[in-house]
């Protein structure tokens, strides 16, 4: 087989594992395939994970639901590839009891009797623990040869209302468990988690409330000493009119930048009547009727005008909230709006506008030094299991 090209070293040391999170309602599943996408365009291959149980990414892409297993699931013009992974809880603890204790068929029994679904139930953070555990032993994994199987591994995560405790939880389990196998999982786990190989992107809108989750977000995932990425503004909408035109239709004298009096340029009843009568001639010279009183261009000022003035006020909006996000001292990257939905061709152009604003940059710490990897000797070991997992779930560790 025909091996895909292998990023250089400055790429290989930058970040690894992207963890795309937001408000619910964002987009961040969208914008988490597309991310894969964008990576995969510079020739990488991207694994792309979710944990949500909601098969999100088989939608996105038009295939049939993600099993168990990492599968191919699209290619790149830059010979990337993507593949994709559903992570279940259930089936990773049997893999977690099969790694660490060879319980194997033993294994499989317990989860006839239910015992498995009691534990990823009952046991605090424990479905957490082994999500996260699943993504980063892809991070981690490596062929005979030493390379990273994954170039890159995007996680399509829970909403911003819990990240933080969703990644941070293997530092509460490796609290309770000082020694044996859960304690060094969690280790390994967290290494990977707050190493410079890793960043969390919040995807927002611009809107109040995705503003505010977000900056909620960053502050908490700042405090927790986790990794931030950068701000993905979602569903730009354009500004159709210029200031000069905002200001006149909402009737104020500073327009889209939020300030001026309700009597400054173009206000008052005598500017409302110009305007109107403004319209109505340029609806006729359009052809769009006469413009005489009661004619169709007459009839459709009043509409165009109240749209015009909602334009308006949702750019005032906008740059406040723009300037709510450039207060983090993030990188931002935004995404337009695609009036038509979201098809699989649309998820390409967004790939694209991911990666002309190059949607991977160093997160804000990725000066500091990869934290030692105590364990190292431990996850070295792992590394065949790994790569017989791999092979179970038909991922070619040889040829990628």
């Amino acid at each position: 087989m025909v091996r895909l090209a292998r990023v250089s070293p400055q790429q290989s040391s930058a970040v690894r594992l992207h963890v795309v999170t937001g408000k619910g309602g964002t987009g961040k599943t969208t914008v988490a395939a597309a991310l894969a996408l964008a990576l995969a365009a510079e020739g990488r291959r991207v694994l792309l994970c979710e944990v949500e149980e909601r098969q999100g990414v088989a939608q996105l892409f038009e295939t049939e639901a993600l099993p168990y297993e990492e599968r191919r699931i699209a290619s790149a013009s830059g010979g990337g590839e993507v593949h994709a992974l559903a992570i279940d809880a259930e089936l990773a603890m049997l893999d977690y009891l099969d790694m660490f204790y060879k319980l194997g068929r033993a294994g499989r029994a317990l989860r006839k009797l239910g015992a498995i679904d009691f534990a990823t139930t009952v046991a605090p953070g424990l479905r957490d623990v082994l999500l996260t555990g699943k993504v980063c032993e892809a991070v981690r994994r490596k062929d005979k040869a030493g390379w990273p199987v994954y170039d890159s591994v995007v996680l399509d995560a829970p909403p911003t209302g819990r990240i933080t405790r969703f990644l941070n939880v293997n530092d509460e389990v490796a609290g309770l468990a000082r020694v044996g196998p859960i304690h060094n999982q969690a280790q390994a786990v967290m290494r990977v988690l707050k190493s410079p190989q890793t960043a969390i992107h919040l995807v927002t809108l611009l809107e109040e409330m995705p503003v505010q989750e977000t900056m909620d977000g960053v502050a908490e995932l700042r405090s927790a000493g986790l990794p931030v990425g950068a701000v993905i503004v979602n569903m730009v909408r354009p500004v159709m009119l210029a200031d000069a035109e905002l200001a006149e239709v909402s009737g104020t004298e500073s327009g889209a930048n939020g300030t001026g009096g309700a009597s400054g340029n173009g206000g008052g009843a005598a500017g409302n009547g110009k305007r109107r009568t403004a319209v109505a001639k340029a609806l006729s010279q359009a052809g769009l009727g006469g413009a005489r009183r009661g004619g169709v261009a007459e009839r459709l000022v009043e509409p165009l005008l109240a749209q015009a003035h909602e334009h308006a006020q949702r750019v005032v909006l906008e740059r406040e909230q723009r300037a709510e996000i450039a207060g983090l001292c993030l990188p931002v990257r935004e995404l337009e709006l695609l009036g038509d939905g979201v098809d699989l061709g649309g998820l390409y152009r967004l790939a694209e506008s991911l990666r002309h604003q190059a949607v991977a940059p160093a997160r804000e710490d990725a000066h500091a030094p990869v934290a030692p990897d105590d364990d190292e000797a431990p996850d070295d070991a792992d590394d065949s299991e790994n790569a017989e997992d791999a092979r179970a779930a038909n991922v070619d560790v040889d040829d990628d």
